[in-house]
């Protein structure tokens, strides 16, 4: 029904997902894996499944990201040169 959001979500994903993998930065990968699971709870609400998007958007996209940039900030780290 809807086919065509869904396919842009999915090239969506995907971009997001190359670009946490390939971040030597820790901070831009751990906003890219908020916006994957914010867009993932997207795709799981256009698919029918609000409650599981609703928790995904919660739990993957808020308290997650929170967490880990919390993490982050926490530790020393550095960016590769």
């Amino acid at each position: 029904m809807y086919w065509e959001f869904e396919l842009i979500l999915f090239f969506f994903l995907l971009t997001t997902a190359i670009i946490a993998l390939e971040s030597d930065d820790l901070l831009v990968a751990v906003v890219m894996l908020t916006i994957f699971s914010f867009l993932n709870a997207l795709l799981f609400t256009t698919m029918g499944a609000v409650d599981v998007g609703f928790t995904e958007a919660v739990v993957g996209a808020g308290v997650t990201g929170i967490l880990l940039v919390v993490a982050i900030y926490q530790t020393t780290y550095k960016t590769v040169d």
